[in-house]
């Protein structure tokens, strides 16, 4: 299809060459013929050998940006890759045409007389973007943990209020207040945090919500009351199902809130309201900080609508200040990297995984298995640790290890009776534990002892193992860690 839609813009410019459209060049004509006979996605540059300082660039659904710099401009789909050339960036919308020199930049759109064009700064340094001492960008992700946790909480904590609060949102109290739905369509790792997003707003707020994979929301013809909110997350702000989503409730005439960790991404300026992660940028293709920050602004949010309904303020404290106290508690878990890796390299040749986890656990049981297999390609399955025994503890043998997740919660003693049902089939167990726990060592091969903290917020915690456990086995394999095969970090395609 790209090489059709050259020869398409070829056509046009013969057809164009020789006149003076309208902005003074046949290139940005004949892009404009021939985009006006294709349909479908696409971001686009396109350059000319009659004028070589020349680029046309063009966006619909995939992203497309412009760094503008002193005596030099620059057209990526990326702020990474211009982030050391320039901080100065001017998002393109769907179907914007930008002409692009050295000197100066022009911005026309396809379907309206003229084109919104905003500059803005790109929040992160080349720093940021760089690997600095670490042998690979997850690697470095997963330590930067603890500070992406920080800043997802900067500025959000009201513990005279006992809430949480945002600026972002731009709905009233009263509006809030009158939610009676929520729908979270999301995508791949960010459909895990869903999840746990799902436990975490009905356990707090008593409001019902429902998860939806995006691409599945689209053509489902769900019903929307009226005060049913649409909530979607994405890391980058581009992913093509989760735009879809957010557009297709707007277009129904439903507010769509968003929770995105790009500035300036289509996501973030399509939505009625939402909320930044803060993670920094994430170049590692499997999702590790984002993820994480995920959760902690759902942890935030659920919080924040609790307390315009009935959750407690007692109740509201003891929940903020243990968020307070995650960084320090992933610092501690980080610490065990050297033992974590030794667990890892001991399954690094198994073709078959289990994750099982209940309650909270399940979405990051699910979230465990996806980063094994992104990573390392064994084949890893999530379940609900109460699903096994209909249907799945068939194929559990001595080769097939279980990674459970057993926190000293509502459900240990029934997660704990699971956990025997796998240790009686001889399948190896990897056991993800509350420091204090002395049971456990009876009935695990190997156990990963993680601090103490509340349940709903526990997610975040057992997320960090299980992502340095993947990475171990990914490198004790010689895979590639951070461009798995197969892969886009942003799905901008549906």
């Amino acid at each position: 299809d790209t090489e059709v839609l050259a020869h398409l813009i070829g056509d046009c410019y013969e057809k164009r060459r020789g006149k003076n459209g309208a902005n003074g060049d046949p290139l940005t004509q004949a892009v404009c013929d021939a985009l006006r006979e294709v349909i479908g996605t696409y971001g686009i540059a396109v350059v000319c050998a009659d004028n070589p300082d020349l680029i046309v660039g063009a966006r619909r659904g995939s992203p497309l940006i412009i760094g503008i710099g002193i005596g030099e401009n620059f057209l990526a789909s990326d702020a990474n890759a211009i982030v050391a050339h320039t901080r100065k960036v001017v998002y393109l919308n769907d179907y914007d045409v930008a002409t692009i020199t050295p000197e100066r930049f022009d911005v026309l759109n396809l379907g309206a007389d003229t084109a919104k064009v905003q500059i803005s700064n790109i929040e992160f340094s080349q720093e940021d973007a760089a690997r600095g001492k670490h042998a690979h960008f997850m690697l470095k992700e997963i330590f930067e943990q603890p500070q992406t946790v920080e800043n997802a909480l900067r500025g959000r904590i009201d513990l005279a209020g006992a809430t949480a609060k945002f600026g972002g949102l731009n709905l009233t109290e009263k509006e809030l207040r009158s939610i009676d739905r929520i729908i979270i369509a999301a995508s791949g790792t960010s459909w895990h945090a869903a999840l746990v997003g799902e436990y975490l707003i009905e356990e707090f707020a008593q409001i019902p919500v429902e998860v939806e994979f995006a691409h599945e929301f689209c053509y489902r013809n769900a019903p929307l009351e009226k005060n049913t909110v649409l909530l979607v997350l994405s890391q980058s702000g581009e992913t093509a199902d989760t735009l879809a989503a957010l557009r297709e409730a707007k277009r129904r005439g439903h507010r769509a809130l968003a929770i995105v960790n790009v500035v300036g991404s289509s996501i973030a300026r399509e939505s009625d309201g939402g909320i930044y992660m803060h993670a920094g940028p994430e170049i590692g293709v499997a999702s590790t900080k984002a993820f994480v920050s995920t959760l902690t602004v759902l942890s935030l949010l659920a919080l924040h609508l609790g307390r315009m309904r009935n959750l407690s303020a007692n109740r509201a404290l003891e929940i903020l200040h243990a968020l307070e106290a995650v960084p320090k508690q992933i610092e501690s878990i980080l610490a065990q990297n050297n033992s974590l890796k030794k667990i890892a390299r001991k399954y690094a040749k198994v073709n078959d995984f289990f994750f099982l986890g209940r309650g909270y656990t399940f979405p990051i049981a699910l979230e465990g298995a996806l980063k094994l297999k992104e990573i390392s390609y064994i084949h890893a399955e999530g379940y609900s640790a109460a699903e096994m025994k209909h249907g799945p503890i068939a194929l559990i043998d001595a080769q097939t290890p279980t990674v459970f997740l057993v926190p000293q919660d509502s459900m240990y003693d029934k997660t704990m009776a699971n956990l025997a049902m796998i240790r009686a089939r001889k399948g190896p167990i990897i056991a993800l534990a509350t420091e204090g726990d002395k049971q456990i060592k009876k009935v695990a091969d190997d156990v990963i002892y993680l601090p103490k903290t509340l349940e709903p917020l526990y997610p975040i915690l057992a997320t960090v193992p299980l992502q340095l456990f993947a990475y171990h086995i990914a490198v004790a394999r010689g895979c590639d860690v951070d461009k798995p095969r197969n892969l886009a970090k942003s799905v901008t395609v549906e």
